[in-house]
């Protein structure tokens, strides 16, 4: 990446050859390129949130930045890519979307999420550190930044204008109104169940700002849960858990099921343990942020559940479901079995009869199917 501190390399995480696609973007480097031409003073405490893959953090350690992220493996990969470019440990300090943030914030960078109610959120609890002197600005790709986008910094900053587009990206210029009033943060969310879902019928869900489907249940996991396998007791996964539905329905129907939530998402297993606790689960769960299974020991789970994601960011990109199918084979006794919800045309039963020699239509609509993989 091209900046006008030097030419950092960067890598998104986990490492993978085949992958094509860059650890940044034009609007992390036309960032960049404002804050030095309007030599913007780095001296006092900067903050860059939602900083993908470490890209700004890398460019501006000299200044000894913070990085705030909701994103495991974006955090993994800053690690990497500032030890790459020969960055100390600790000079660059590195904080979950679930941290206290810093007291005071003198230089803020926010790079937009896709996740609308991720930004709200993350302003919400940025902007008492927010003082009349801090230089606030935003980045993105056109298609990322929206009236709505813009009305949040609005309402929750103070006065915002957009840049001029270059190479497709737009940047966010905000003045901090110290006197402006503040909405109060709605997040985590709570609503209530529908009934004739099953176990989690009438139940209660927790969301916290940037989870899938924030204030009400998808139609993919409603599909889901209608069609769950039934109970047999041993260790469950609950794999890129989300709010936790799924994985506090299989306990709820089985008590005896010790159940594993995880997922990549601060947000989401932070959503899935007050899910689960909300609701007075009996029996035991263990919540874990991570890369999928890695770190679970081989053949030592009995059912995985999967509703794997199919964008990275704006990216659509199959390698997600690839690695956590892969990691269910590995992590799964012989005879355990891996069942994944899916659209019908992402073809995930091609990818299933490849690593496992089998592939099991469990039930199907126009839009949905669910599938079972059993390791031989």
């Amino acid at each position: 990446m091209t900046t006008p501190w030097g030419e950092p390399a960067l890598a998104r995480f986990p490492e993978d050859p085949r992958d094509r696609l860059r650890a940044w973007d034009a609007s992390d480097e036309y960032l960049l390129r404002h804050i030095a031409d309007r030599q913007v003073p780095l001296s006092g405490t900067v903050v860059a949130v939602g900083d993908r893959w470490g890209a700004l953090v890398t460019a501006l350690a000299a200044h000894r930045p913070t990085q705030i992220t909701d994103s495991w493996l974006g955090q993994e990969a800053t690690r990497a890519n500032l030890a790459r470019n020969g960055v100390e440990p600790g000079t660059v300090r590195l904080l979950t979307t679930q941290d206290p943030p810093p007291g005071r914030i003198d230089v803020l960078l926010v790079r937009v999420p896709k996740s609308l109610a991720l930004l709200e959120d993350q302003l919400l609890r940025l902007a008492p550190a927010v003082h009349e002197g801090t230089v606030v600005v935003g980045t993105g790709m056109v298609k990322e930044i929206h009236t709505s986008t813009l009305g949040l910094f609005e309402r929750i900053l103070g006065p915002t204008r957009t840049s001029l587009a270059e190479r497709k990206a737009r940047l966010i210029l905000c003045t901090p109104d110290p006197a402006l009033r503040r909405p109060a943060n709605p997040w985590p969310y709570r609503y209530t169940l529908p009934d004739g879902i099953g176990p989690v019928s009438g139940r209660t869900v927790v969301n916290h700002a940037g989870v899938f489907c924030a204030d009400r249940l998808d139609i993919g996991t409603r599909f889901f849960l209608g069609h769950l396998p039934a109970p047999g007791g041993g260790r469950v996964v609950d794999l890129g858990c989300g709010n936790g539905v799924v994985g506090t329905a299989m306990a709820l129907a089985d008590p005896r099921a010790e159940v594993l939530f995880v997922d990549e998402s601060f947000q989401a297993v932070a959503s899935a343990e007050a899910t689960y606790r909300e609701n007075d689960v009996p029996g035991h769960a263990e919540f874990r942020v991570g890369d999928g299974l890695t770190g679970v020991p081989d053949g030592s789970v009995d059912l995985v559940l999967n509703n794997p994601p199919f964008h990275s960011h704006q990216a659509t990109t199959d390698a997600t479901a690839r690695r956590m199918f892969a990691g269910a084979r590995r992590t799964l006794r012989p005879g355990g079995e891996l069942w994944v919800i899916g659209n019908r045309h992402l073809g995930y039963h091609v990818t299933l009869r490849r690593l496992f020699g089998n592939s099991e239509v469990v039930a199907s609509d126009p839009k949905f199917v669910v599938l079972r993989a059993v390791r031989r």
